[in-house]
């Protein structure tokens, strides 16, 4: 029972946090490269310099808040006393031989990476791609051929090209929709044979909350959001249609940033906010996986006043081309609830939302809920009838070398063990059809959300501290090993 023989165990990173060498062989910007993390107060923002002038400003990268315009004639700047966490990553272009050479001691089955759109065509606009960028590529994946690693490669993982997002607003733009087509054409050709699995965009359903993170949206109003989120999910349909074309063995999944939601109280108002809350992620799978756009989105457009910009074969291709499988990162679940000051007189007021009382969380206020996958996998599959893949879970953590020389991540430990045990009664007991699960920044990376890197997340400890320093030499923690031995024996036994 519980997990099949070829059951894909791995673990994911990003470009954007991981890979490092900005600029090198060719490479142009893209929109993380301008996100940077001030020295002084920690937060996140896009700087920009006027040439005239020589002054520097910032907008809030979208994490928490819409995007303003750029002022007009203003272009990306470096800032001092400002670190720029996907400049560096963890350096992965450079140690992607010993990374991978990790991951194989480990046993995966499976790397979850994504390719660096701007590597590939600079400013997205080429009709030639870099070839240097191909080459490195090339070379990843033929490392993971090595150790019979499957690779997952997303193709948009917050990675869109600078120069989209400053000449059209990003996704706003349905330009963007020939320019990714032509983009995941290519690289579905290129790496024909070496990669079968592929995700159009990472945590799409992000374009709610973060417009310029998810599609290079600097103009990020409700219009530009509702219209980047219909180009992005055109788009997807048709890089199905293209890969089929190319390979019919190639699959296409969608990506999905899920969670469940947990009313605070019996009041019916809480469960329907709860409802409106999953409405708000669901549509995205509804479109990309279910293939229509479901009534609810419609009269939510109808009272912000919101029109597309569509065409009729836009609702065919959607129909015709959904994906092949729903992909989602799942870290814990969340509570929601209309009686925010009885909350907050309960003592119960917590960072990200009203805490669950009967919930573990760490220092980032992230909750341990043992049944989370569970309950994440049942509902996907009730509604969409599709094989799902776990691509994102883990647990960050200051993690810290202890008088012996190791890391000691027994808390790490804990979080899998309970989501991996829930995942498993989920297969075991409910039957659901579970592709994979890879283990979020399974080799430290820095942060996406506060680019710290302070907050670890890997089975590999990396040298590196908040201001990039650091030898970058890399050191398995003690969750290293028990992994390698869950992957051993697929799961059957999760004791420490």
């Amino acid at each position: 029972m519980a997990f099949k023989q070829d059951f894909l165990w791995g673990g994911a990173t990003a470009a954007n946090q991981y890979e490092g060498a900005y600029l090198t062989d060719g490479k142009g910007l893209n929109t993380s490269d301008v996100m940077t993390v001030g020295s002084a107060t920690k937060s996140r923002s896009i700087t920009w310099r006027n040439p005239t002038t020589g002054e520097t400003g910032s907008n809030p990268a979208g994490w928490g808040g819409p995007t303003r315009v750029v002022p007009e004639g203003t272009v990306p700047a470096d800032v001092a006393g400002y670190y720029y966490p996907s400049h560096e990553g963890t350096d992965f272009y450079h140690h992607y031989q010993e990374d991978i050479a990790l991951m194989g001691e480990m046993g995966f089955k499976t790397f979850r990476l994504s390719m660096n759109w701007a590597r590939i065509f600079p400013t997205g606009e080429e009709t030639q791609p870099n070839q240097a960028g191909l080459d490195f590529y090339d070379r990843v994946f033929d490392e993971c051929k090595k150790y019979n690693i499957e690779p997952l490669v997303t193709l948009s993982h917050y990675e869109t090209p600078l120069a989209l997002a400053i000449n059209y607003n990003g996704w706003a733009s349905r330009k963007l929709i020939g320019f990714f087509e032509n983009y995941a054409t290519t690289v579905i050709k290129h790496y024909q044979g070496k990669v079968k699995y592929w995700l159009t965009f990472n945590e799409i359903n992000c374009m709610e909350f973060a417009p310029f993170v998810a599609g290079g949206v600097i103009d990020g109003t409700p219009q530009n959001k509702a219209q980047a989120a219909h180009n992005q999910l055109v788009a997807s349909a048709k890089v199905v249609k293209a890969a089929h074309a190319i390979d019919p063995t190639i699959q296409i999944g969608q990506m999905l940033a899920y969670g469940p939601l947990y009313a605070y109280t019996c009041d019916p108002e809480d469960q329907i906010k709860v409802m409106e809350g999953m409405q708000q992620s669901s549509f995205y799978s509804d479109v990309q996986t279910g293939g229509h756009y479901p009534e609810y989105q419609w009269k939510r457009y109808e009272r912000q006043g919101i029109t597309l910009d569509d065409r009729p074969e836009d609702y065919d291709l959607l129909a015709q081309y959904p994906a092949d499988f729903l992909s989602f990162s799942c870290y814990g679940s969340n509570v929601v609830t209309t009686h925010e000051e009885t909350a907050k007189s309960d003592g119960n007021l917590g960072q990200g939302g009203i805490k669950n009382p009967y919930l573990e969380t760490n220092a980032w206020g992230w909750a341990t809920d043992p049944e989370v996958l569970r309950l994440a996998l049942n509902t996907l599959t009730d509604r969409y009838h599709k094989p799902l893949w776990i691509v994102e879970n883990g647990i960050g953590w200051a993690d810290e070398i202890a008088a012996d020389g190791k890391v000691h991540d027994d808390y790490r430990i804990k979080y899998l063990q309970a989501n991996i045990g829930s995942m498993k009664r989920a297969v075991d007991l409910d039957g659901v059809d579970l592709m994979g699960y890879t283990m979020w920044g399974c080799i430290d990376l820095v942060s996406a959300g506060t680019g710290e890197m302070k907050k670890r997340y890997g089975f590999v400890y990396v040298d590196r501290d908040d201001a990039g320093h650091g030898t970058l030499n890399r050191m398995p923690k003690d969750s290293f090993y028990w992994y390698k031995k869950v992957i051993a024996n697929n799961g059957a036994d999760l004791a420490n």
